[in-house]
């Protein structure tokens, strides 16, 4: 097991190194994380190399067993390389180019910057690739975030046009799957196809799509290019791997393309960053860790894990005593393997002044030095359970094309991916399941319920695998909106909704309406359910039963009555359609009753104490985490602040 820091020795003076790398040691670290964004200090001038700083600091490492996961510094270009060629920065949509400063600010089509960082890498990697001390190399530096993943520069303009040739062949084929005739929009030749810059009104749907498609091609092509260099020059016993930010449903690239080829998946896990008073709800952070695992079915590591307060310009919540370590805990318990906290020390100049580390700006070590030392000295027992396999009943499905085409037409002002799939996904966090957050042409066979939440977008391909699912047993939840669009982003014509989905779920879509914020309306439950009542937000669907139950009606009007949520049995299995941004409260009781049909292991727990199981050996593990500042209990154990504990099953009775 791997366990660090962020170390940037770099910053300080040389002659706090040595002291640096002891109280690491002692802390219980055995790898740093470092020269991610280097690239100025091993090449201060065009074509001369120096690695001599960097030598010495591994040396250093090495006589005390630390070893190195090493960065290539391709996310921070160095100043001359950007005053020799200003066109290798990225342009937004207003054409108005980044300036140099920042990071992350170069364009994934410019061929120049990509020549450079062939030359940068292989040197990078020629240099150290029989140096056993680096394990690992991570490629660039949190790939698309910032608003990094989108530019609209003349020469991405360019590969614009060569990628809808290679894609369509012929430009009739475009306008026929486009619909150009509408606005009078037919193109003569690929040429005239604009990117979609400002305009009046609003782009050509399926434009938009194809041009989200372009970026997420155009990020991780230049990140499989380095991927591959590496992987052809690195030693054999070094790994490939790169660095993920949240967000991941806001980016315009497929996470599951950029990370296929690579060993592992890295992530950089911060439950709270600057502005915000409060950390995220811990089901939303449990779930970036779910999708995260999902990405190639396997355990990941963080690379970043929050320790201090943190921000750029504005300082957000202070994590509370042992509340990191908690959350160090928690992604351990949802498929962390190997953890570095970021970061080291503070740093003193420069655009992340605010983030605060394990040791803060007056360079003692104190509470958080202690509570990173101890957090070492205990998760080391449980190496074993850590590197198990987590297997889980539950998939809840996502596609990017289909992410994008919400980004393209919202729908509501109020509407949001992440929340709709989070809004599916707190039942079963709430329950301590085991959950896969996966891309939707993943196999599904070893599931008992797959959630397909706000999936517009449908292939004939995906119902025919989900009807084959539910025929044989399975369970499948859908949400409102489901089945409305083909993969050119247009509505499919003569289909009544849920599209493919209407003989499977029993209902048809009879009416529809956008709620925006402020504008919620009120169901109510039927039978069994008939004591809750919630409110809907978002959306909400008029559902017309054919041979599906009623779950929950409407209270309100005209609609008083009429169905929201139903059942249907089809098959051997069931699906559940969910017709609206229905609060979770109403969706838990309907979700506990499928999960003991289909026998998935769960737990009841108080709220926000979180209990999750994994097996090792036949025997099942609990980690639980207490995610309140409020004395919790499970069984008969009890659970200060922010405290966690690994437990076997059997020790409590279980």
């Amino acid at each position: 097991m791997f366990l660090g820091v962020d170390y940037y020795p770099e910053h300080w003076d040389n002659n706090l190194i040595d002291d640096d790398i002891e109280k690491i040691k002692k802390m219980g670290s055995n790898i740093v994380r470092i020269g991610e964004f280097a690239w100025h200090m091993i090449e201060p001038k065009e074509g001369e190399y120096d690695f001599t700083y960097f030598d010495k600091v591994i040396t250093k490492l090495k006589e005390n067993d630390i070893k190195v996961m090493f960065g290539t510094p391709t996310a921070t270009f160095p100043a001359w390389l950007y005053k020799k060629h200003p066109d290798i920065v990225l342009k937004d949509k207003n054409l108005i180019p980044a300036e140099f400063g920042g990071r992350r600010q170069y364009c994934y089509n410019s061929k120049i910057y990509r020549e450079y960082s062939v030359k940068i890498v292989s040197k990078l990697i020629e240099h150290y690739k029989d140096e056993e001390t680096i394990i690992s190399w991570q490629i660039d530096n949190e790939f698309g975030h910032e608003g990094s993943d989108m530019c609209y520069c003349e020469e991405c303009q360019a590969e614009f046009k060569v990628w809808l040739k290679e894609k369509y062949k012929l430009i009739d084929e475009l306008n026929n799957r486009w619909g150009t005739i509408f606005w009078g929009q037919t193109y003569n030749d690929f040429d005239e196809v604009p990117a979609p810059l400002p305009t009046i009104t609003t782009h050509n749907p399926s434009l938009k799509l194809d041009w989200a498609r372009f970026r997420s091609d155009s990020l991780n092509s230049y990140a499989n290019m380095q991927v591959d260099l590496v992987k052809k020059l690195k030693g054999n016993f070094q790994t490939v791997t790169t660095n993920l930010s949240g967000g991941f449903f806001t980016k315009y690239y497929d996470h599951f393309e950029n990370t296929k080829n690579m060993d592992f998946v890295s992530y950089d896990n911060y439950p709270v960053w600057g502005g915000l008073k409060e950390p995220n709800p811990p089901f939303v952070t449990a779930a970036s860790h779910d999708f995260v695992r999902g990405l190639q079915d396997q355990n990941f590591w963080i690379v970043e894990e929050l320790m201090g307060a943190q921000g750029h310009d504005v300082i957000g919540y202070l994590p509370r005593p042992n509340q990191a370590q908690m959350w160090a805990y928690q992604a351990f318990g949802h498929g962390c393997n190997n953890m570095l906290f970021f970061r080291w020390r503070a740093m003193t100049k420069g655009a992340e002044q605010y983030c605060y580390g394990i040791i803060d700006h007056d360079n003692h070590t104190g509470k958080k030095y202690e509570e990173v030392k101890t957090f070492f000295n205990d998760i080391q027992k449980y190496e074993d359970i850590i590197n198990s396999k987590i297997k889980s009943d539950i998939a809840i499905f996502y596609d990017y094309d289909n992410v994008w085409s919400w980004l393209a037409q919202r729908q509501s002002q109020n509407f949001d991916f992440s929340t709709e799939l989070i809004r599916s996904y707190i039942p079963f966090y709430n329950m301590n399941t085991n959950i896969d957050i996966i891309p939707v042409n993943k196999d599904i066979d070893k599931y008992k319920i797959v959630v397909m939440p706000v999936m517009k977008i449908v292939t004939k391909e995906l119902h025919k695998k989900l009807d084959e699912f539910v025929k044989k047993g399975g369970i499948l939840i859908l949400t409102y909106r489901t089945g409305i669009k083909d993969k050119d982003n247009n509505i499919l014509f003569g289909k009544q909704l849920p599209g493919y989905f209407r003989e499977m779920a029993g209902i048809k879509v009879s009416d529809i309406e956008s709620l925006q914020k402020g504008q919620e309306v009120k169901i109510a439950g039927k039978g069994e359910f008939s004591e809750i009542e919630v409110e809907v937000e978002v959306w909400r669907e008029i559902l017309e039963v054919e041979t599906a139950e009623v779950l929950y009606t409407y209270t309100d009007g005209l609609f008083k009555d009429k169905a929201c949520v139903t059942l249907n049995n089809y098959g051997k299995g069931k699906v559940v359609y969910i017709g609206g941004g229905v609060n979770p409260k109403a969706l838990y009781p309907v979700f506990k009753k499928l999960v003991k049909k289909a026998g998935i292991y769960n737990n009841e727990s108080e709220i926000g104490l979180e209990v999750y199981p994994r097996e090792l050996n036949g025997e099942k593990y609990l980690f639980i985490t207490n995610h309140t500042d409020q004395i919790k209990k499970f069984k008969n154990i009890t659970f200060n602040a922010y405290q966690s504990q690994i437990i076997k099953e059997s020790d409590i009775g279980l």
